[in-house]
């Protein structure tokens, strides 16, 4: 066993009550009034990885919420590896269904329970405890080593763009690793090869000054509601194909081996529609359903709302419609682009009698991807092969971690994927928890990954 093993084992008690610690800041990122939550989540990574020896650890200002950053620089010669993760959460809503209350973390069955334990505080401790044990076992790491820890991702990290330009050294590195992530079972291992991009906005339809009697006035002036459904409905087509000319002009097929990588994931779609409570799938033909939740783009709708709102009836001619809008975006469409087709497609569908405006949101991402054979990818295949006894699945993910757009534009560096949460772990949902044999399995395997990555050349 090797001695960053022995150290990992001897230290998890410690390390639970750490994570359980981390845990109860309700740092979420979406709610204003919980700010100084975030502020307060970024000192707490901050002071871990300064306890693991991790050297220049600073809490960076952002228009929003932190950047922490941190490195240990000392392995001339060998790759400079930045780890990545989030220490932001999402709301807890609807909290009456919820076991626990969500950030007072419940150990049951070996698991943990509480809002962030795998989507992403788990996830990324993980790393910064195996930083730890490589240093206090071997008295060094095997790579140099720079952290970024953000505490927006969950809002779709709107100030990181802005943020990245004058860091741009600060953060230089030859491959990032994000601890944002997951594998596909207990058992079975993945190498994701891609992330959709993701934009969106709003479409506010104004029509009379006031709301007014329908039966004085119906039938003799632009309805707003009736004006958004049609603009709304012109979006999409029948068969679930986006309408908006251009759309589509930069998507980059799949070859034929990308598809056939998709097809050999295991994907059970009967059980996937009864899961749901669904009898029928639906969208962009040509495609199967895998494909079209992983490497299609689309166009949702996300929520639609005017006029009288309350049980009963009012017989009301309202003055305002509203819809929100958002699209997941494959390579290589951008974002921008895409809000101006968006735009332009909204302005010419917009119907006489109403003024119709859109408004870009702040949720603003990239697509991301990655190459199967990227030295970083096979570094991690291998060892995931030898922690899992399987050869890993290539998947893709219909989410998005815009950070790596981000990565890959401002910094020219490619991200690799290496979390260790599982699908059916709630993240973003009551009663999230991590399982703590992944916990630990994820220490050791960060061990594994940063010498394999010692061993390997950015060039190769």
């Amino acid at each position: 066993m090797a001695d960053y093993q022995n150290y990992l084992e001897s230290n998890q008690d410690r390390f639970l009550e750490e994570l359980l610690d981390f845990l109860r800041i309700p740092s979420i990122s979406a709610l204003p009034e919980r700010a100084e939550d975030v502020e307060r989540a970024g000192h707490w990574v901050a002071r871990r990885l300064n306890a693991a020896g991790v050297e220049n650890v600073e809490v960076l200002p952002t228009e929003g919420h932190p950047v922490v950053y941190g490195d240990w620089l000392h392995a001339p010669g060998k790759p400079t590896v930045m780890i990545y993760g989030h220490f932001d959460v999402q709301p807890v809503d609807p909290v009456e269904l919820w076991t626990d209350p969500p950030f007072e973390p419940t150990v049951r069955e070996e698991r943990v329970y509480a809002r962030g334990a795998s989507d992403d505080k788990g996830n990324m401790l993980a790393p910064i405890l195996a930083v730890e044990a490589l240093l206090q076992s071997e008295g060094a790491a095997p790579v140099n080593l720079k952290f970024c820890f953000e505490g927006q991702e969950e809002i779709g990290s709107p100030h990181i763009p802005a943020f990245m330009p004058p860091h741009r050294g600060r953060f230089a590195c030859d491959l990032a690793v994000s601890a944002d992530g997951g594998q596909f079972s207990e058992t079975e291992p993945i190498l994701l090869m891609s992330l959709r991009g993701v934009c969106g906005l709003q479409v506010d339809v104004h029509g009379a000054s006031s709301d007014l009697h329908s039966g004085l006035h119906g039938g003799r002036i632009q309805n707003p509601i009736h004006a958004l459904t049609q603009i709304l409905g012109s979006l999409r087509r029948a068969n679930g194909s986006v309408a908006v000319e251009g759309f589509y002009d930069d998507v980059v097929e799949l070859t034929a081996e990308e598809r056939a990588a998709i097809a050999r994931v295991p994907f059970d779609g009967e059980e996937y529609l009864e899961d749901l409570g669904l009898d029928n799938e639906f969208g962009e033909p040509g495609y199967t359903n895998r494909e079209r939740g992983w490497v299609r783009p689309t166009l949702e709708m996300n929520g639609i709302w005017g006029g009288f709102q309350e049980e009963g009836i009012k017989t009301v001619l309202p003055n305002s419609a509203h819809a929100k809008i958002t699209c997941r975006l494959v390579a290589d469409q951008d974002p921008a682009g895409i809000i101006d087709l968006l735009k332009e497609h909204i302005t010419q569908k917009a119907p006489q009698g109403v003024k119709v405006t859109v408004t870009p949101l702040s949720i603003l991402g990239r697509p991301y991807s990655i190459a199967a054979d990227h030295w970083g990818n096979r570094a991690a295949a291998a060892v995931l092969e030898e922690m899992y006894g399987r050869e890993p699945y290539q998947t893709r993910s219909g989410g998005s971690i815009p950070i790596t757009g981000v990565f890959q534009e401002q910094l020219g560096v490619d991200t690799i994927s290496f979390g260790f949460g599982i699908e059916d772990e709630n993240f973003h949902a009551p009663d999230e928890f991590f399982r703590l044999a992944s916990f630990r399995k994820s220490q050791i395997a960060y061990c594994k990954l940063l010498h394999k990555l010692g061993e390997s050349s950015p060039q190769n």
